[in-house]
C-alpha cells in the first residue's frame, strides 16, 4: 500500500469506540471519528454507514474519498456481537471504495473468526501438522468461516489487514493470499518484555533468584522464546510445559522432557506463563497449579486476548495464580464488571499507541512523536501492586 501524498481517514465501526478514538489521536487525526462516518441504522434494522460530507456540496458525488486511505479500526464491543461487527466492516469498506477511496486498511487486533480456521476437507486450512481423522471430524458439518471472512473482506474493498498475535498459521496463510497489499500479524513480545523489565510484576528478576518464562503448551513456545529474546536478561530462564488432555474440557500438566529448565529450577523463582488467548482457563489453572506446587514465588499469567467468560473468571480466581497481565485487544476487559473478582489481580496494558506506530509505518508516516513507553497501564486499586510502581 503506497499512501505517500494521500489523505488518511481513521474511522471506527462504533462511533464511541475508545480504541479507535485513541488510534486516531495517536496518529494525529484532529477530526473525531464520529465526525467522519455516520453509523446509522434504518427503521427496518438495516445498517447503512455514510461518510459525512457537506450536504450542500453537489460536486464530485461518489468521489469524495478520492486519493484517500481509509483506516478502519474494528474491535470487540459489549453492545454488538462479533458477527454484527464483521458485517459492519464489510459495509464500511464498501462504502469507502464506492465513494472513491484509494485503499482500505483494516486494523482488527483480535481477528474475527480465527477459531474457525479449518474445515472438514483437506483443502480447508493448511496447518503445520498432519491433520488426522479426529481433526477433520471436529469441523464436520461446519463452514470454513475464516476463509469466507478473508474473501468477504477482500471483496468488500479491504486491501490490507493489521492484527495482533494471531495464533493460527492457517488464518495467516489465507489472509496473506487474499490481501493484495499485505497482512501484518503484530507480536506483543516487545510490549510484554518492556513491562516485565520496567515494573514490579516479577521481583525475583532483580533479587538474584532469576525469572522463569513458561510456555503452557507446545503452541506457545515460539512466542515465549520471542519475549525471552526481547527481555534480554541473563537470569531469565525458559520452562516448557506439556499438557495431556484427560477429556474434552480437562487437562493435566507436567514439565516437558524438552524443557530447558527442570521442575527443580522452579523453587523460589517467579514464573510468568504466556499464551495468546484464554477462553476457559482450564489449561492455565492446571499449569499454574503445577508451578505453584513446585515452590514458585509469584506466578503471573501474561495473555494477549482475554475473553472474560464466567468459566474463565471461575478458573482463574484461584490462589495458584497471583496476577494476570493482558492487553485491551478486547476492550471490554477494561470494565471492572467484566473483570469480576479477577480485578484484584488483573493488569491491562492499553496498546493503542503501540499499534498506531505500526499503522503510521505502514502508511509511510512519521512516528517520531510516539515516545516510549508505547502502552499505558490500567490497574484496579484492589490490585496489591497498585500503590507501588506498577
Amino acid at each position: 500500500m503506497n499512501a505517500a501524498g494521500k489523505k488518511v481517514l481513521i474511522v471506527g465501526t462504533e462511533s464511541d469506540d475508545p480504541f479507535a478514538i485513541d488510534v486516531g489521536a495517536f496518529c494525529r487525526q484532529e477530526t473525531d471519528i464520529a465526525d467522519i462516518l455516520s453509523l446509522k441504522t434504518f427503521a427496518n434494522s438495516e445498517f447503512c454507514p455514510r461518510f459525512i460530507s457537506n450536504e450542500k456540496d453537489t460536486s464530485d458525488i461518489g468521489h469524495k474519498l478520492r486519493d484517500t486511505v481509509v483506516v478502519m479500526v474494528s474491535t470487540g464491543a459489549s453492545r454488538d456481537s462479533r458477527n454484527e461487527l464483521a458485517w459492519r466492516n464489510l459495509l464500511i469498506a464498501r462504502g469507502a471504495k464506492d465513494n472513491g477511496a484509494e485503499s482500505v486498511l483494516l486494523v482488527e487486533p483480535d481477528l474475527f473468526f480465527s477459531a474457525q480456521d479449518r474445515g472438514p476437507r483437506p483443502e480447508h486450512g493448511k496447518v503445520d501438522r498432519e491433520r488426522d481423522v479426529l481433526d477433520y471430524k471436529k469441523f464436520d458439518g461446519q463452514p470454513f468461516t475464516s476463509f469466507l471472512y478473508a474473501q468477504a473482506l477482500a471483496l468488500s474493498g479491504v486491501d490490507a489487514v493489521i492484527t495482533v498475535h494471531n495464533h493460527s498459521t492457517s488464518v495467516q496463510r489465507l489472509f496473506k493470499s487474499e490481501m493484495p497489499d499485505g497482512f501484518m500479524n503484530l507480536s506483543p513480545a516487545e510490549v510484554f518484555a518492556d513491562y516485565i523489565r520496567n515494573s514490579t510484576v516479577a521481583p525475583s528478576l532483580r533479587s538474584g533468584k532469576g525469572l522463569l518464562m513458561c510456555a503452557p503448551d507446545r503452541g506457545a513456545r515460539s512466542f515465549v522464546n520471542q519475549v525471552h529474546k526481547e527481555l534480554g536478561v541473563p537470569n531469565a530462564g525458559l520452562l516448557y510445559i506439556a499438557k495431556q488432555r484427560t477429556d474434552e474440557r480437562s487437562v493435566a500438566s507436567l514439565v516437558d522432557d524438552e524443557s530447558p529448565n527442570s521442575v527443580e529450577a522452579i523453587d523460589g523463582r517467579d514464573v510468568i506463563v504466556f499464551d495468546d488467548m484464554v477462553r476457559t482457563g482450564g489449561t492455565i489453572k492446571e499449569c499454574c497449579r503445577l508451578i505453584k506446587e513446585a515452590g514458585a514465588g509469584r506466578v503471573v499469567f501474561f495473555v494477549t486476548h482475554f475473553y472474560s467468560s464466567p468459566e474463565v473468571r471461575e478458573n482463574l480466581h484461584n490462589p495458584v495464580l497471583d496476577e494476570i497481565v493482558t492487553t485491551n485487544t478486547i476492550p471490554c476487559i477494561l470494565n471492572r464488571d467484566m473483570q469480576g473478582r479477577l480485578r484484584k489481580k488483573m493488569t491491562v496494558l492499553k496498546i493503542e499507541k503501540w499499534i498506531s506506530r505500526y499503522v503510521l509505518e505502514f502508511l509511510g508516516r512519521s512516528t517520531e512523536h510516539l515516545a516510549p513507553p508505547l502502552y499505558t497501564v490500567d490497574m484496579s486499586s484492589k490490585n496489591p501492586r497498585w500503590r507501588g510502581a506498577n
